[in-house]
């Protein structure tokens, strides 16, 4: 069931908004209550979904706290154009 809710927002806001929601051909009520579904969702348990691009680059490999990359990368740089 749809329930009315009236909110008070900055005018520019409110204009920027449904600049935002026609390109998507969404309405602004649609996207308003997208963001509070993701905001409140108990799947999430009020935490970030990391999205499946980012889950598929993790390796799993733990980098070392006292890791000098632009050391290593000097030498690398060195070695390569002796």
């Amino acid at each position: 069931m749809d329930t009315k809710l009236t909110l008070k927002l900055n005018q520019k806001i409110i204009e920027r908004a449904k600049v935002y929601a026609s390109d998507k051909k969404m309405s602004l009520s649609r996207i308003v209550e997208s963001y509070l579904q993701s905001l409140t969702s108990e799947k999430n348990g009020n935490q970030l979904e990391i999205s499946p691009f980012v889950k598929s680059i993790a390796t799993g490999t733990k980098i070392p706290t006292d890791l000098n990359y632009k050391k290593d990368y000097s030498d690398y740089l060195m070695e390569k154009h002796k």
